[in-house]
């Protein structure tokens, strides 16, 4: 819900209609899970899922298991990206100069009875996108210290 809220509240500068509607962002999002799914049968362990909320949660951890499966090392200015003074030209300009927070997570609860429609379009993608999760969780199958 989340994921999708942020995308319909974005007004993008063009190519993105989709997230314009609920059926269609939902439609999008249930496309997505879909996609992963034949990824993770056809390739496993070639692509890394990367949850925004485990982010949130844990951001070196995550960092760390990110450029582990890039098989690239930790270097800390990974964890103060918010410090760059390097232009950004995305929806997520203003979002990249902060760190990480968690307010967003849940704002779309605050809309909850109108996006009711997206919460019945989105269907079983609610509790099943985390699925096959871990079953190839780095292409050299090795696990990640974590401090």
């Amino acid at each position: 819900m989340a994921c999708c809220f942020s995308n319909l509240k974005q007004l993008f500068a063009n190519g993105q209609e989709f997230t314009y509607s609920i059926d269609d962002i939902a439609r999008y999002y249930r496309t997505y899970l879909e996609l992963m799914r034949h990824w993770d049968r056809a390739l496993p362990g070639s692509v890394l899922r990367v949850h925004h909320e485990d982010v949130v949660d844990d951001l070196e951890g995550s960092v760390r298991r990110m450029l582990d499966f890039c098989e690239l090392d930790f270097e800390p200015q990974c964890l103060v990206f918010h410090e760059t003074k390097r232009s950004v030209r995305t929806a997520s300009s203003e979002q990249v100069r902060q760190a990480i927070y968690r307010e967003g997570l849940d704002q779309w609860r605050n809309f909850g009875p109108w996006l009711e429609p997206l919460k019945n379009a989105l269907g079983d993608a609610l509790e099943h996108y985390r699925d096959a999760e871990g079953a190839h969780e780095t292409r050299s199958q090795r696990s990640v210290p974590l401090r």
